[in-house]
């Protein structure tokens, strides 16, 4: 069953026995297997004696719609409708062809549904979407968490350091680690089939088509914004499989020892299959205790807080676990403990007070938004990172870090280096909108870190970072060769 902790009840309708089908809402989670969300709609539709319908729906009128993000999703519906078929599930997918087709869509699959079940997913407009149409139902709706391997609700606050939330995952997380999703939809069901929606919803609604699915198919007709031009990566739980099967196969040995080095390449790339919920952290998880014979009770008894050696396991791995658990489930917790998590006066005090203080210290440089977007600073590195980002839609995670720290410093305030390191990452980064993403930008005002010195012009204590330290640190020929052309994005 799906653990308690995990579900949370969006409203105060009951369950409708005399419902058509249970619902199962695809908003966050887009995929059929390893989801605690799709395991709850079985549980609900097994109790009931009901036929499961999937709905995953895909609005224009989302904030940064574009080509890039459109075609990652559509993906992912794909593979969706394959994982689906001959299964008796039912699955409608939905691609609005203008902005505010899809009204009414919802609601009205909703009227003939026993329960709708939805994602809880704590960022970007999923959280207001999913709490307005709650008050609108009046059908039980619930939200599952299936984001982390720790459950958002195991902490009834938001950790401000990334060393106190990594002491207490390290209390707690035991006790969550037996409670892993179902590795297939049909694992332990036995459902009713489903024979389709109202015919008066289809006509309306025009059930997405095969040709809408392929990656072929063109988005020119659709009102998103077509300069942001999809990545080369697919999306979707299959190119998702392959991601991870070559990270373990082939980069996670020297992903301790290499993972700050950009020419390297030994990333994951797993940040974008995660935010669009095509991969699950369980899954992740599972594949590397197969391949290391590593099981829980394996863990350390050292609840300190340390990076290394609590998951027992070699230098690679320890660092790979510390990033898909410990930083990438911090700002999960923040966000969903912290509805302003995107907001400037989130930061901690000293970070916000030091920040405030040097606010009028002269800059080197300013650049424009538009400046940044165009990689026109003088920094070669800095060129570099950005062209990644706009050409590849993802920086390597050190020159992330960097891309941000620059912006800090050759923006007019910090406020305006946050609005423009939020609207470069979400306008570009697959893996943006999200916690993490959220994560890696506030960290570059001292979120989830600590004050640092000697207190420094701009930065006062606020960790500082230099292209100058960074040349000297890592190889970058390769990198430079490769990014370093400055973009040209047109008028």
């Amino acid at each position: 069953m799906v653990p308690e902790i995990r579900v949370l009840t969006k409203n105060g309708a009951a369950a409708r026995g005399g419902g058509e089908y249970v619902l199962y809402w695809m908003i966050a989670s887009r995929r059929t297997r390893w989801n605690f969300a799709m395991d709850r709609a079985v549980e609900w539709a097994n109790e009931l004696g009901k036929p499961l319908v999937v709905f995953e729906a895909l609005r224009s009128d989302y904030p940064w719609a574009s080509d890039r993000f459109h075609r990652f999703i559509l993906d992912g519906m794909r593979d969706n409708e394959a994982a689906l078929k001959g299964s008796g599930i039912g699955y409608y997918p939905y691609v609005e062809p203008e902005r505010g087709a899809g009204k009414g869509l919802l609601a009205a699959l909703a009227e003939r549904a026993a329960v709708v079940v939805t994602d809880e997913f704590p960022c970007f407009f999923l959280p207001s979407m999913v709490e307005r149409t709650a008050g609108r139902l009046d059908v039980k709706l619930e939200a599952v968490d299936s984001n982390g391997l720790l459950p958002m609700a195991a902490a009834d606050r938001a950790f401000q350091r990334a060393f106190d939330f990594r002491r207490f995952l390290q209390r707690e997380l035991p006790n969550h680690l037996a409670d892993f999703p179902r590795q297939s939809v049909q694992q332990g069901s036995n459902l009713e089939p489903f024979h389709g929606v109202d015919p008066a919803i289809s006509q309306r609604w025009a059930r997405a088509s095969a040709k809408v699915l392929e990656r072929s198919a063109p988005l020119s007709e659709l009102p998103i914004d077509p300069s942001v031009a999809p990545v080369a990566e697919s999306g979707g739980y299959e190119a998702a499989q392959r991601t991870l099967r070559r990270f373990l196969d082939d980069r996670l040995d020297r992903y301790g020892a290499e993972r700050n080095d950009p020419d390297a390449d030994v990333a994951s790339e797993l940040s974008g299959y995660l935010h669009f919920g095509h991969i699950s952290s369980h899954q992740i998880l599972d594949a590397v205790a197969r391949r290391q014979d590593w099981s829980p009770w394996k863990l350390s008894d050292d609840t300190g807080g340390k990076r290394r050696g609590w998951w027992n396991l070699d230098e690679s791995l320890e660092s790979f676990l510390d990033e898909l658990v410990t930083w990438r489930e911090v700002g999960y917790n923040f966000c969903f403990n912290r509805p302003d998590y995107a907001d400037f006066d989130s930061l901690p005090n000293w970070a916000r007070e030091t920040l405030e203080v040097h606010r009028p210290d002269a800059r080197p440089h300013i650049y424009s938004l538009e400046q940044f977007e165009r990689a026109g600073t003088h920094d070669e590195i800095w060129n570099a990172a950005q062209t990644e980002l706009v050409s590849r839609g993802r920086i390597h995670n050190y020159l992330r870090m960097l891309w941000g720290k620059k912006i800090l410093h050759w923006s007019s305030s910090p406020r305006e280096a946050l609005d423009i390191m939020i609207e470069l990452n979400n306008k570009y980064a697959i893996d943006g909108r999200n916690p993490n993403s959220y994560s890696g930008i506030f960290w570059v005002l001292g979120r989830f870190d600590r004050a640092w010195g000697p207190e420094r012009e701009i930065f006062g204590k606020v960790r500082y970072m230099s292209s100058k330290n960074t040349r000297r640190k890592l190889k970058l020929d390769g990198y430079l060769d490769r990014w370093g052309a400055q973009l040209d994005l047109g008028t």
